[in-house]
């Protein structure tokens, strides 16, 4: 069984024409339009489907716009139907006429399974120079005039409990703990992906988080920092920076993946985030527990006042079973609700 990534997305907005501009200069390809929805993808055929939130045709489950429903790429049709055979025994699994499967966490939180054929994706990022190791001779860096994100890398979501949430994703789904910041929230990947993490589960009971689970960003592959900075560039020059630069403090790399990041404000909810450079990862990689702030940069252009300190705490520890989990697990037990209830048949048919 392998889950490849994100095959989809689908927002739930308040405004889907200037949804639909957003999307255009954010470098995004055009699939299709109609008075319903608008489609866009990526090079690795990863799709955005902007919607109305009043005819989204899921439940708008999070009281601000943004994306309502994640679909998971399968590799294999017997893949996707060991998934259901194994949801199918405590929860409702509903499946649609293309054969996309929706189901929730223990969490609550809806999302869907489908079979999905990921294009493959090659990148010729230039080589870096740098004093005493000539990497590029007689050669300058390409010369862009857009920036096209290559892959929809990962999602991050609030979580009431992000233990629980991210406990769900590893023993019914195959995801993998890659890291955990502790006390903020945690860090997984998908089994059939090499990139550091497909999902991240944010803790609501940060002062800076909201009071419910819900979307928070959503990540855009880039070739490299050049990329990202040339989208960054096109998106204020088109305005979308002028009244919120973005909430992370500018161009940016965490400690925990090492991505460089650019996050801006998203009309459609949330925030998109242009990144690069960041860790890849397989079986063999031995998960770590961090400070939160620590782990959060290695540098920002303009550091956030909540991620700033007097020192750094160096925390950062191997933790291959995930004990440091432990200390954050709610004690509480929520019930399992359905995140499914305002789906109807037809509904699931327009999905």
């Amino acid at each position: 069984m392998a889950i490849l990534g994100i095959e989809s997305v689908i927002y739930g907005v308040d405004d889907l024409d200037t949804c639909i501009r957003f999307w255009d200069d954010f470098g995004l390809n055009p699939v299709s339009r109609s008075q319903r929805e608008a489609v866009f993808e990526v090079a690795t055929g990863s799709k955005v489907i902007v919607r109305r939130r009043d005819d989204a045709g899921i439940e708008d489950w999070f009281p601000w716009p943004g994306v309502k429903m994640v679909i998971w790429g399968v590799d294999t049709p017997a893949a996707l139907e060991a998934l259901v055979h194994d949801l199918s025994y405590d929860r409702d699994v509903r499946r649609n006429a293309d054969g996309t499967v929706y189901t929730y966490g223990d969490d609550g939180m809806p999302f869907g399974l489908r079979v999905w054929s990921k294009r493959p994706v090659v990148s010729q990022p230039d080589a870096v120079n740098a004093p005493g190791c000539i990497q590029r001779l007689n050669q300058h860096r390409k010369w862009r005039i857009r920036a096209r994100p290559k892959a929809l890398n990962h999602i991050v979501f609030f979580s009431n409990d992000y233990v629980k949430s991210f406990e769900f994703y590893r023993d019914r789904l195959g995801f993998r703990l890659t890291d955990h910041s502790k006390g903020l929230g945690v860090f997984a990947r998908a089994d059939g992906t090499n990139e550091h993490h497909s999902i991240f589960w944010v803790n609501t009971d940060l002062p800076v988080a909201p009071d419910q689970q819900g979307f928070m960003h959503l990540a855009f592959g880039m070739e490299d920092i050049d990329e990202v900075m040339l989208g960054a560039n096109i998106m204020s020059d088109r305005g979308w920076l002028n009244t919120s630069p973005n909430s992370s403090g500018g161009l940016s790399r965490h400690r925990i993946s090492s991505a460089i990041y650019y996050y801006m404000d998203n009309p459609g909810g949330g925030e998109a985030e242009y990144h690069c450079d960041t860790d890849y990862l397989d079986d063999n990689w031995v998960p770590r527990a961090w400070d939160w702030k620590f782990g959060a940069l290695l540098w920002g252009h303009k550091t956030p006042s909540f991620f700033k300190t007097d020192n750094d705490d160096w925390d950062m520890t191997f933790d291959p079973e995930g004990k440091s989990l432990d200390a954050f697990r709610k004690s509480a037990t929520s019930k399992l609700v359905s995140g499914l209830d305002a789906l109807t048949s037809d509904d699931e048919h327009a999905l």
